[in-house]
């Protein structure tokens, strides 16, 4: 049986640190499902389409990663694939209690579900999503934070909001 795990997030963008952990899971399983979350409530930069294909373009040398969405419960999703893990990484110990509550409520929604928690390399602790979007949005360089078909993908989705606002 392969081994399977379920990497999900928002993915809004893919950082390199969402990257790092990939390649990392990627050499413990024998297969990785990263897995764009529908989240509508975060109202997302990148629509669920454009996040899975950033993805997607993103992993595509990694022979043993697919890119997926879902929408359901994560456990329902996790259990659809056949997985045995989910992959959650931890930036901070700020990060642990609220993935450790994720982690316990799954445990109690499906007990055959384990949760394995990685860290990012030390060089990306600091990188989050928000923060990247942040940056971009304020016409820094977020080269060394994002995979480049996320750093253009970003300058062609704010570059228009950069415009408009500097018209104001």
């Amino acid at each position: 049986m392969k081994r399977t795990a379920i990497y999900p997030g928002s993915f809004d963008p893919l950082t390199n640190g969402h990257l790092d952990v990939i390649q990392r899971a990627a050499k413990l399983f024998d297969r990785v499902i990263v897995a764009v979350a529908k989240n509508e409530g975060k109202r997302p930069l990148f629509t669920l389409a454009e996040r899975v294909a950033l993805v997607k373009s993103a992993v595509a040398k990694l022979p043993n990663v697919e890119t997926d969405s879902f929408s359901t419960l994560l456990v329902e999703y996790v259990a659809s694939c056949q997985a045995q893990a989910i992959v959650r990484g931890l930036r901070a110990v700020s990060d642990f209690e609220f993935e450790f509550q994720l982690a316990l409520m799954n445990r109690k929604l499906d007990e055959k579900i384990e949760t394995i928690f990685m860290m990012p390399k030390d060089t990306y602790t600091f990188l989050s999503s928000r923060i990247v979007k942040e940056i971009a949005r304020l016409g820094g360089d977020v080269s060394s934070f994002v995979p480049p078909n996320v750093q253009v993908a970003l300058g062609k989705k704010l570059e228009p909001r950069r415009l408009s606002s500097a018209k104001k």
